[in-house]
């Protein structure tokens, strides 16, 4: 599949975060709150599913899908908005968010809270992989969304989601293989993964994390005749990441630019006005 469309569509979310700028617009916005384990993410489109702005802000206040300090994931999803507001000029009411597929529904209800108390209207609640569906808009395949906490999965066929799923192995795994590798604290290991310039040497000690995963959706994914599967998500923005997930699962595994802004854009285009 081509994903030229979607992959300018990532770059121009990525440079209105980067520069802090937006674009013009009209009528009603929709924003998409993405709680990731690693970072916040808010993602703002017209009605028409076009980039307006963005933020994002690095926390731990999410752990495996669940929240750990609401009053911390409050505050940050509050300073987003305040600054996109002032980035835009305009007040944004109507918010969309996600969770991991197969979380208890208390969780679902705390996750939704956690945006309403930062003075959103939520209208929607979308599992993950799927929200990043709606970015790669394809019609059959797997999208798997590599979070910090969890890797989750949504099965496609003829436009439909006909199947999710999600598993603890993500990001935050990869860092204790590492801490543990090299003798370092997990807050040295994660500052010493997250560093590009390090990734010959990181990825080849948390490649098996990179395996069991894919391992996860070989058992998912087993009798849906699967011809393609799609990685999003920050942790696997590794450069050999989709080759090994394709060794793996024998599956063409493709990945778009950035993979970690697919899904906050995907909860966005979910929003409903």
């Amino acid at each position: 599949m081509d994903l030229t469309i979607c992959n300018e569509t990532i770059k121009e979310f990525s440079r209105l975060i980067t520069e802090k700028k937006y674009n013009p617009f009209e009528g009603e916005l929709k924003v998409g709150v993405d709680l990731g384990t690693a970072n916040i993410v808010l993602a703002v489109t017209d009605s028409n599913n076009r980039p307006i702005a963005g933020a994002m802000y690095p926390s731990s206040v999410v752990k495996d899908g669940i929240v750990v300090d609401f009053i911390g994931a409050s505050r940050i999803v509050r300073k987003l908005k305040s600054d996109v507001e002032q980035i835009i000029g305009r007040e944004l009411r109507y918010a969309a968010t996600a969770i991991p597929p197969g979380i208890i529904e208390g969780n679902v209800k705390v996750i939704s809270n956690v945006v309403e108390a930062s003075d959103f209207e939520v209208t929607n609640v979308i599992d993950e992989p799927t929200a990043a569906s709606k970015v790669l808009k394809i019609m059959d395949g797997a999208v798997v969304d590599v979070g910090g906490g969890t890797t989750g999965i949504s099965i496609i066929k003829n436009g439909n989601v006909v199947f999710t799923a999600d598993e603890p192995t993500g990001g935050t795994h990869m860092t204790l293989v590492l801490a543990g590798y090299n003798r370092m604290s997990i807050a040295e290991a994660e500052n010493y993964k997250l560093n590009k310039l390090n990734e010959r040497n990181v990825f080849p000690i948390i490649k098996p994390v990179v395996e069991k995963m894919a391992s996860i959706v070989n058992k998912f994914i087993m009798g849906y005749d699967v011809k393609t599967i799609y990685v999003v998500g920050g942790a696997c923005s590794f450069s050999e990441f989709e080759k090994v997930f394709e060794k793996e699962t024998k599956i063409k595994t493709i990945k778009p630019y950035e993979p970690l802004l697919v899904t906050p854009l995907g909860i966005a285009m979910s929003c409903r006005l």
